[in-house]
C-alpha cells in the first residue's frame, strides 16, 4: 500500500470516527431535551460551578455575592432528579462553610457568610426540591413536560378541525377556553360518513371550566372522536351517556347536540343531550329559529333516550350551534343572550359569514370567564 493510499484510509477513518461522535453528541442532546436522557452531565457541570462560584465569591466578593450559589441550586431544582438533587445541595452547603470559615465571623465586616445568606439559599434549595418531587411524581422531567401540553394542544385543535364540505356549503367554528388558556372543557368532533354524503358533528360542554374540565373533554373529545361514525346516528348519544356513567366521575355530566346532516339534500336531524337549541336562520323570512332535541344531560342516568328534531338548510340558510358560555351570564339570562347573539349575527347575513364565528364570540362573549364554542353550517345562495 502506497503512502497517499495510506493517508487517504486515515483521513476517511478520522471523517467516520467524527461523523459518529457528531450522532452521537446530536442523540444525547435531543435524548436529553425530551427527558429521555441521563442527567449526570448536567450534576457534573453543576457540581463544577458550585466551587468555580465560591472561589469567584472569595476573589471578588463585590462582584460575586455569596447569594450567587442560589444559580446552581436552582438549575439544579429545574434538571436533576432528586436523589442528584441533594448531592448538589451537600455541595452547595459545602461552599457555604468553605466561605465562612475563610471570610470569618460575619459580625466582623461587609463580605462575610450571614445567617440570612444561608437561609435564602436553604430556601431556595427547598423551593427546588419540591418541584424536583413534583416532576418525579408526575412521571415527566421539564424538558418534555412542555412539549407534552403542545403536543396536546395540537391534538385538540387538529381533532376539533371540521372536514371540508363539498361546494355549495360553508363551515365556521371558533372555540375559546375560559380565562385565556389553551385547553378547553368546550370540544367538537365531526366526521363525513356514507361515503361523504352525510356529515355528522357534535358539540359538547363538559362541566366546569377552564383546565378543570379540560382534562377531562381531553379523554371524552378521544372517545366521542371513535364512536361518531362507529354507530349508527341514533346509537351515539346513548353510547356517550354509557361511556360517561362508567367513567363515575364526581363532576362528571356533559351536554351535547349532535347534527346529522344530508350534504346532498340539506336535511338533518338533531338530537340533544340536555344542551342549549340551534338556531336556524331561515333566508327566505330573515329569521332566526330554535332548534332543539330532547334528552337529558349525558352521565346523570343509565337508559337515557334522546329525541331527534327534524329540519331542512335551504338555500342561504344557516345553522348555528354554540355552548352556554357564549349567551349565560351572571347578569343577564339564556333568552336575552340568545337575543344578543342572532342580533350580532344578523349584521352577517348581507355580506355572509366568513370568519363571522370568532367575531360573533369577540363581539357577544369576549370578557366571560367560561369556555365559548361557535359553529356555523352554511348553505351557500
Amino acid at each position: 500500500m502506497t503512502s497517499g493510499q495510506g493517508t487517504d484510509s486515515l483521513t476517511a477513518r478520522m471523517h467516520k470516527g467524527l461523523h459518529r461522535a457528531r450522532i452521537g453528541v446530536r442523540k444525547a442532546g435531543v435524548d436529553y431535551f425530551r427527558g429521555e436522557g441521563s442527567d449526570r452531565f448536567a450534576l457534573a457541570v453543576l457540581l463544577l460551578a458550585i466551587p468555580a462560584i465560591a472561589a469567584g465569591t472569595l476573589r471578588f466578593p463585590e462582584w460575586v455575592a455569596p447569594t450567587a450559589l442560589v444559580l446552581p441550586v436552582i438549575a439544579g431544582g429545574l434538571v436533576l432528579r432528586p436523589a442528584n438533587l441533594l448531592v448538589l445541595y451537600g455541595a452547595s452547603a459545602t461552599a457555604l462553610v468553605v466561605e465562612s470559615a475563610l471570610f470569618g465571623p460575619y459580625d466582623e465586616g461587609p463580605d462575610r457568610i450571614t445567617p440570612g445568606t444561608v437561609l435564602v439559599v436553604a430556601a431556595v434549595g427547598f423551593f427546588g426540591l419540591l418541584i424536583a418531587q413534583f416532576r418525579s411524581r408526575v412521571g415527566v422531567p421539564w424538558r418534555r413536560g412542555g412539549t407534552m401540553l403542545f403536543d396536546l394542544r395540537e391534538r385538540i385543535r387538529v381533532q376539533s378541525e371540521l372536514p371540508k364540505l363539498p361546494q355549495g356549503w360553508h363551515r365556521e367554528m371558533a372555540l375559546r377556553p375560559a380565562g385565556g388558556q389553551s385547553f378547553s372543557g368546550d370540544f367538537v368532533v365531526a366526521s363525513r360518513t356514507h361515503g361523504g354524503s352525510i356529515l355528522e358533528v357534535v358539540l359538547t360542554d363538559v362541566s366546569g371550566k377552564g383546565m378543570d374540565a379540560a382534562s377531562r373533554a381531553l379523554l371524552l373529545s378521544g372517545a366521542f372522536g371513535g364512536l361518531l361514525g362507529s354507530l349508527p346516528p341514533h346509537a351515539f348519544l346513548p353510547a356517550a351517556n354509557g361511556y360517561l356513567l362508567r367513567q363515575d366521575w364526581d363532576e362528571g355530566f356533559a351536554t351535547s347536540i349532535h347534527l346529522v346532516l344530508d350534504l346532498e339534500s340539506g336535511d338533518y336531524e338533531l338530537l340533544s343531550a340536555g344542551h342549549l337549541p340551534a338556531l336556524q336562520l331561515s333566508a327566505g323570512t330573515g329569521r332566526w329559529e330554535e332548534k332543539s332535541g330532547e334528552g337529558p344531560l349525558l352521565g346523570v342516568y343509565d337508559g337515557a333516550q334522546f329525541d331527534p328534531v327534524k329540519g331542512t338548510l335551504r338555500t342561504g340558510d344557516v345553522l348555528m350551534l354554540f355552548t352556554d358560555g357564549l349567551v349565560e351570564a351572571a347578569d343577564r339570562d339564556i333568552a336575552e343572550g340568545i337575543d344578543r347573539l342572532t342580533g350580532e349575527a344578523d349584521r352577517y347575513v348581507a355580506s355572509g359569514f366568513a370568519g363571522a364565528a370568532w367575531h360573533l364570540i369577540e363581539a357577544v362573549a369576549k370578557d366571560v370567564n367560561d369556555d365559548r364554542a361557535l359553529l356555523l353550517i352554511c348553505r351557500d345562495a
